[in-house]
């Protein structure tokens, strides 16, 4: 797992200066890791959601997959019925913490080019994901 540097909540609410729980979106779908990609692709677009925040059977948040990235997986050649969230997820990473600066978050998204950041908890719970796209 990659956690995002933590840095302590100042007092202001400079943009600048923001941390990512000032910048978290509502609380959005959480699915079960052992998901198959084809159920998952149905939840999405029920729930018009662009990502879902994947948690294992513990309730800790593994990661967040993007409508693209499963699209992308179910379109390649090794694709079968069978494949399962946990199967994409790799190294879990990287998650952020509510306290996390967003200008820390902008540089993890950068390095792993990525759309939206999971936000938990100090027990790994998903709060939610901030999305650093814009």
């Amino acid at each position: 797992m990659t956690l995002v540097q933590m840095q302590p909540r100042s007092a202001n609410a400079n943009p600048v200066h923001q941390t990512v729980d000032e910048a978290t979106e509502a609380d959005g779908p959480h699915v079960c890791d052992d998901m198959t990609v084809e159920v998952a692709l149905a939840v999405m677009a029920s729930a018009r959601a662009g990502h879902l925040l994947v948690c294992d059977q513990d309730g800790v948040c593994t990661g967040l997959v993007t409508q693209a990235g499963l699209a992308t997986v179910r379109d390649s050649a090794a694709y079968t019925d069978q494949v399962r969230l946990r199967d994409l997820l790799g190294d879990r990473g990287p998650l952020a913490s509510p306290l996390t600066m967003m200008a820390e978050a902008e540089s993890a998204r950068r390095h792993r080019r990525l759309d939206a950041l999971p936000v938990v908890d100090k027990q790994g719970g998903a709060l939610g994901a901030v999305t650093l796209a814009h």
